[in-house]
C-alpha cells in the first residue's frame, strides 16, 4: 500500500476562503475588459444613434418660441385651501408635505378650467387651433430655485400664433390669480372651522378612554409596569435556576452518603463528604490513633495483654459513635433537600403568578397603545387645523397683492435644432446605450474571459497562466502534416496541434512556471502525481498534460504521462506513438510487464508515455478496479512525477476515481470559451464528491504575456537542490 502523506490539495470548502478580499463591489477592470470585447457593438450603436440625431436636426421644420415671466406668492391661497384643508390629506402629515405648492400650481394653470377660455378666445382668430395643440406647445416652469417666479413659454411654426397665445395666456393667469384670491381665503377658513368641532370631540373621546383604562387597571404607564414585572420575573427565574442547581447538588450528596453508609462491614465510611463534618473527622482521627497504637503494641505485647484489650474496647466503643454521626450527616442532607424543594415550589408559584400578570398586562398594554395612537392622530389633526386657520387669517390680513407680470411676451424667435448639439447628444446617448447593451450581452453570454474571473468564481489558486498560441495546428513532434491527426481530441488551447516548441519560448516557459508552482505548492510534501482535467471539452487538457510533463522532464524529473481518457484517447496522436497496447491491456492482464507498454517520449529523454491501448467496453469499471489502484501505486514509486490526462470532470466519474489515489486534480479552464454555469456545475460536483483540487490553469490567455516568475535556469537549480 502507498504510504500516507499530507495532501497538498485544497478542498472547495477551504478554498472558498482563499481570497475573500476579492468579493463584493464593482470590478472596474472587468467592466473595461467587457467594453473592449464589445467595442464593435458599442461603436455601431453610437454611430447609429448619432446619425439619427443628425437626420432629425436636418429634417425638422423651424419653430418659433417666446415667453413671459410671472411673479406669484411663495405659497398661494388656493394651494393651501386645496391641499392643506383636504380632509383626506389631513390624516397623514406625509401626504400634506408631498403635495407641494409648485405641483398644484402647475397642474391648475394647465387644467381645462383655466385654459378652455384661452382656447376659445384664440379660436376666434385661428379656427384650426385646438386645446391639445395649445397645451402641447405650452411649457410652464419655475425660474431655478425660486418657486415664486413662473416662466411660461410657447412654441409653434406660426410666428403670429405664438405672440397671440402668450398675450392671452398672460392675461388669463392674472385674472385667475385675482379671482381665486377673493374666494380662497373665505372658503379655507369656513372649511377649517366646520371641521374643528368634530376633531375636538374625537380628542376628548380618546382622552376619556385613556383615563378609564388607567383607573380600571390601577396603573399610570403600562409599559413601566410591564418592565417591572419582567424584571421581577427574570430575578425569580434566576433564583429558581440557582435553587434547582442547589437541589440537584443536595440530592447527589444525599445519594452519595446513603451509598457509603449502606456498605456492610465494621469499618466506618471515610469519604470527602463525611470528613467535611468536623465531629465525624474527629472520631475518625481517634479511631486511627487507636488502630495505630494497637499495631505498635501488638509487636511488643501478648495478644491477651490488658493494654491490647483496652485498645480493642475503645475501638468498639468508637464505631457506633462514628455511625451515629454519619446518620446525623445524612439527616442534615435530607433536611437540606426538603428546604430546597419547598423554596423551589414557592419560586415556581411566584413565577406562575408573575407570568399570568404579564400576560394579562399585555392585553391591557395593547389596548392602551391603540388608544394612545388614536389620541395622537386626533391631536395632530386638530393642531393642523388650528394652525391652518391661523395661517389663513394671517394671509387674509397680509397677502392682498395678486400675481404680477415681470417680463411681458417678447417677439418670437426661430428655434432651429443645432446639428452640432444633436450630434453631441446623440453620440453621448449612443455611447451610453452601447455600453449598456455591451455589458448586458457580456452578462448574458456569461463566459469567463480572464484569470481573475476564474479566481473569483472558484476561490482556488491560479497555479499557471498559459498564453494563447495560434499555430497549434500540427502534431507536436511531426515535421509534416499527418492526415491521421484530427480524429482524436485536438491538442490545443482549444485550436489544434503544434510543432516542437523551443524550450526557451514564452509558451513553454509558462509550463515551467506552472510546474514550479505545483512543485513548491507544499514544501513538506511535494506533488508526485496529479490528474489533468477540465470542465468542458476543447479546454486544452491534452496540451497542458503534455507540455507540463515535458517541462518537468526538462527540469531533470523522471516523468510518466498516462492517457486515462479511455473514451477518446489523444496523447498517442500528439506524439505519433502506436496505441496497439497500453493501459487497458495492462489492466486486463493481457500484458503482465509494465515495461512492455511504457514508451520513451521522442521529445524528451526523461519523459515516458503510457497510452490507453485497446478501447474497453466499460472504462469507468477498469479505472475503479483494484488493479488500477495497485498499478498507480507502482507508477508513483518508480517515477518522480506521474501526470494523468483524464476525461472531463462534469458528467464522468473517471476523474473523481483517479483523483482519490493522487495528490489532486489540476483543473484546466480555457479563457473566452468556458461558461460560468458549466464551471459552477463542475465545482458543485467536485464539492459533493470530495475530489481534491490542487488549483487552476488559466488557458488561452490572449493579452500581452509576461512571465513574472524566476528564469528557467534558477528554476532548474531550485528543483535540483530541493
Amino acid at each position: 500500500m502507498k504510504a500516507e502523506r499530507p495532501s497538498p490539495s485544497l478542498s472547495l470548502t477551504n478554498a472558498a476562503q482563499f481570497d475573500e478580499s476579492d468579493e463584493g463591489g464593482l470590478n472596474l477592470s472587468q467592466v473595461i475588459a467587457a467594453i473592449r470585447r464589445r467595442s464593435l457593438v458599442i461603436g455601431g450603436i453610437t454611430a447609429s444613434i448619432a446619425a439619427l440625431a443628425a437626420f432629425k436636426a436636418l429634417t425638422d421644420v423651424p419653430t418659433y418660441q417666446s415667453q413671459f415671466e410671472l411673479l406669484t406668492e411663495p405659497v398661494t391661497i388656493e394651494t393651501q385651501v386645496i391641499s392643506s384643508t383636504n380632509p383626506q390629506t389631513l390624516s397623514s402629515r406625509e401626504d400634506v408635505i408631498a403635495v407641494t405648492a409648485d405641483e398644484v400650481k402647475l397642474k391648475i394653470l394647465t387644467s381645462p378650467a383655466v385654459m378652455t377660455p384661452v382656447v376659445e378666445q384664440i379660436q376666434k382668430r385661428y379656427p384650426n387651433v385646438t386645446y391639445g395643440s395649445i397645451i402641447g406647445g405650452l411649457t410652464i416652469a419655475t425660474a431655478g430655485e425660486k418657486a415664486e417666479i413662473l416662466t411660461v413659454s410657447y412654441s409653434s411654426s406660426d410666428r403670429e400664433l405664438v405672440k397671440d397665445v402668450l398675450e392671452v395666456v398672460a392675461q388669463a393667469y392674472l385674472n385667475y390669480s385675482l379671482n381665486t384670491r377673493q374666494t380662497g381665503i373665505r372658503q379655507g377658513i369656513n372649511f377649517v372651522e366646520g371641521q374643528l368641532p368634530n376633531l375636538q370631540s374625537r380628542v376628548a373621546f380618546q382622552q376619556e378612554r385613556l383615563q378609564k383604562i388607567r383607573l380600571q387597571n390601577n396603573l399610570v404607564d403600562p409599559e413601566v409596569k410591564g418592565q417591572q414585572l419582567s424584571a421581577l420575573s427574570a430575578a425569580f427565574g434566576q433564583q429558581q435556576l440557582e435553587t434547582q442547581v442547589q437541589l440537584n447538588e443536595a440530592k447527589s450528596l444525599y445519594a452519595s452518603l446513603q451509598k457509603e453508609l449502606s456498605k456492610k462491614g465494621d469499618e466506618p465510611a471515610i469519604t470527602s463528604i463525611l470528613t467535611a463534618n468536623p465531629r465525624y473527622q474527629s472520631l475518625i482521627n481517634q479511631l486511627l490513633q487507636i488502630d495505630s497504637q494497637t499495631a505498635l503494641d501488638s509487636a511488643l505485647l501478648l495478644e491477651n495483654s490488658p493494654e491490647l484489650k483496652l485498645l480493642r474496647k475503645q475501638r468498639q466503643n468508637l464505631i457506633p459513635l462514628i455511625r451515629q454521626e454519619g446518620q446525623r450527616t445524612v439527616k442534615a442532607a435530607a433536611d437540606r433537600i426538603q428546604e430546597l424543594e419547598t423554596r423551589y415550589l414557592v419560586l415556581t408559584q411566584t413565577l406562575d403568578r408573575l407570568n399570568r400578570e404579564v400576560k394579562q398586562l399585555s392585553g391591557v398594554l395593547r389596548q392602551y397603545n391603540d388608544i394612545q395612537r388614536e389620541l395622537e392622530i386626533a391631536s395632530q389633526n386638530l393642531n393642523q387645523f388650528l394652525s391652518k386657520r391661523e395661517a389663513l387669517r394671517i394671509d387674509a390680513a397680509q397677502k392682498e397683492i395678486p400675481w404680477r407680470l415681470l417680463t411681458p411676451p417678447i417677439d418670437p424667435e426661430e428655434s432651429a435644432a443645432s446639428l452640432k448639439r444633436n450630434l453631441i447628444i446623440g453620440a453621448a446617448l449612443g455611447l451610453l446605450v452601447g455600453i449598456g447593451v455591451a455589458l448586458a450581452l457580456d452578462k448574458l453570454i456569461n463566459v469567463l474571459y480572464t484569470s481573475q474571473d476564474i479566481k473569483e468564481a472558484t476561490k482556488l489558486p491560479i497555479l499557471g497562466v498559459i498564453p494563447f498560441e495560434k499555430e497549434l495546428d500540427v502534431p507536436l513532434y511531426a515535421e509534416a502534416f499527418n492526415p491521421v491527426i484530427g480524429q482524436g481530441d485536438r491538442l490545443s488551447l482549444g485550436n489544434g496541434y503544434k510543432p516542437l516548441t523551443p524550450l526557451n519560448s514564452s509558451f513553454f516557459e509558462a509550463f515551467r512556471s506552472l510546474y514550479t508552482n505545483i512543485y513548491l505548492f507544499n514544501s513538506e510534501s511535494p506533488v508526485r502525481s496529479l490528474v489533468i482535467s477540465s470542465a468542458a471539452p476543447a479546454n486544452g487538457r491534452s496540451t497542458v498534460a503534455l507540455y507540463l510533463a515535458r517541462a518537468a522532464a526538462s527540469m531533470g524529473q523522471r516523468v510518466l504521462l498516462v492517457d486515462t481518457d479511455l473514451r477518446d484517447p489523444s496523447l498517442h496522436l500528439c506524439l505519433q506513438l502506436t496505441n496497439e497496447r497500453g493501459l487497458s491491456d495492462l489492466l486486463s492482464e493481457e500484458i503482465p510487464d509494465i515495461n512492455e507498454v511504457i514508451e520513451r517520449s521522442p521529445v524528451e529523454d526523461n519523459l515516458f508515455v503510457l497510452t490507453t491501448g485497446s478501447m474497453p467496453l466499460d472504462p469507468t469499471r477498469i479505472l475503479a478496479s483494484r488493479k488500477m489502484e495497485s498499478l498507480m501505486e507502482k507508477l508513483h514509486a518508480i517515477f518522480d512525477l506521474v501526470v494523468y490526462k483524464a476525461p472531463l470532470l462534469l458528467g464522468y466519474a473517471d476523474t473523481h476515481l483517479l483523483a482519490t489515489h493522487t495528490d489532486g486534480v489540476l483543473l484546466v479552464t480555457a479563457l473566452g470559451k468556458l461558461e460560468r454555469s458549466t464551471l459552477d456545475q463542475t465545482l458543485e460536483q467536485v464539492k459533493l464528491s470530495g475530489t481534491p483540487v490542487i488549483g487552476i490553469v488559466a488557458n488561452r490567455h490572449k493579452e500581452a504575456f509576461t512571465n513574472s516568475l524566476m528564469p528557467a535556469q534558477k528554476i532548474l537549480e531550485l528543483v535540483k537542490t530541493k
